[in-house]
């Protein structure tokens, strides 16, 4: 009888555990699909034609350390990073906007400004390949970018 009991007493405790298992589960993805919604709709996307040219870490295009952006990044081959005319910054193209860039899956961060005397302008960093720099040239391309949606709240209450 005892062991019928402890047995009972077993079955029951695993039912439980399998049952409070699940609900942390549910919770969790719940959770977790949650914090990916809020990352999707936490920008409007707006859209811009530029002009699309590349640019390296070399010492020839850039100024002091080629490394270390005008916003203070440092640059390694293979990051997602655009630098953008002074004139696109005052459009919200600032430093570490998302954009996105027609004919690219990756979304690219703002790390760079370019010299004063470009307009409507990005510049895609390529590292120190300068022949993958030269072989994309100049394209103009469409590129869609984030303005987070709580700065445009901001702007309006501020009015």
């Amino acid at each position: 009888m005892e062991k019928n009991k402890f047995t009972t007493f077993k079955r029951r405790l695993k039912a439980r555990l399998a049952h409070r298992h699940n609900l942390l589960f549910f919770l969790l993805f719940t959770l977790i699909l949650s914090c990916k919604e809020e990352v999707k709709n936490k920008y409007i996307w707006k859209t811009l034609t530029v002009t699309v040219t590349a640019y390296n870490s070399v010492p020839s295009q850039t100024q002091e350390n080629p490394i270390i952006t005008a916003w203070g990044d440092s640059l390694q081959s293979g990051m997602k990073s655009i630098a953008v005319s002074r004139n696109l910054i005052a459009l919200g193209l600032k430093h570490n906007t998302p954009v996105k860039i027609e004919g690219f899956d990756s979304v690219f961060l703002v790390k760079d400004k370019m010299n004063r005397r470009w307009r409507d302008r990005i510049d895609i960093y390529m590292g120190t390949n300068v022949k993958k720099a030269k072989q994309w040239g100049r394209q103009k391309l469409s590129i869609q970018y984030g303005v987070l949606k709580d700065s445009l709240d901001f702007t309006i209450d501020a009015k």
